[in-house]
């Protein structure tokens, strides 16, 4: 029981990669960032939607103020000019640091232990520093989950 039969494989960003490159990849995959690696291959950060999205569309006022915004906002009126532009900007400003990472021949728990302990929900599967794919905590409870025969598919 390893981490291979829920592991996605997924494209990484580079320098220069486009942010809606970024966001494909993330939809068609239904994960929610992407690692960032360097000329030499090596993962030196990782690209999230959430991040982006904070950091380009959402001033800190609003988070502040998220409870008592209303549904009119005056501020928010040219939202598809700002998507447009958004989607032809490099990721480069929008990296963070490294991500959590392991071996595909690591055991699910060790998996749950790690993205517990770092307040996640997916990790990036790493094999002698060449980069496999993401794993998600959907994932590892599908994989748990077809442990019992009982359950039921809605």
């Amino acid at each position: 029981m390893n981490l291979e039969s829920i592991l996605i494989p997924t494209r990484v960003a580079i320098p220069g990669t486009m942010v809606s490159v970024v966001f494909s990849e993330c939809i068609r995959a239904n994960i929610p960032g992407i690692p960032f690696c360097d000329a030499e291959g090596r993962i030196t950060g990782r690209i999230t939607l959430k991040n982006i999205l904070k950091t380009s569309c959402l001033p800190e006022y609003m988070v502040e103020l998220a409870n008592v915004l209303g549904n009119q906002l005056s501020c928010m009126e040219d939202v598809e000019a700002k998507a447009k532009q958004l989607m032809h900007n490099p990721v480069d400003p929008y990296v963070q640091g490294p991500h959590v990472s392991l071996a595909s021949e690591s055991l699910p728990v060790k998996a749950l232990a790690l993205m517990e302990q770092n307040d996640t929900s997916y990790s990036f599967v790493v094999d002698a520093d060449r980069y496999r794919g993401v794993i998600t905590i959907q994932g590892l409870a599908r994989m748990l989950a077809s442990f019992d025969d009982t359950h039921v598919d809605l």
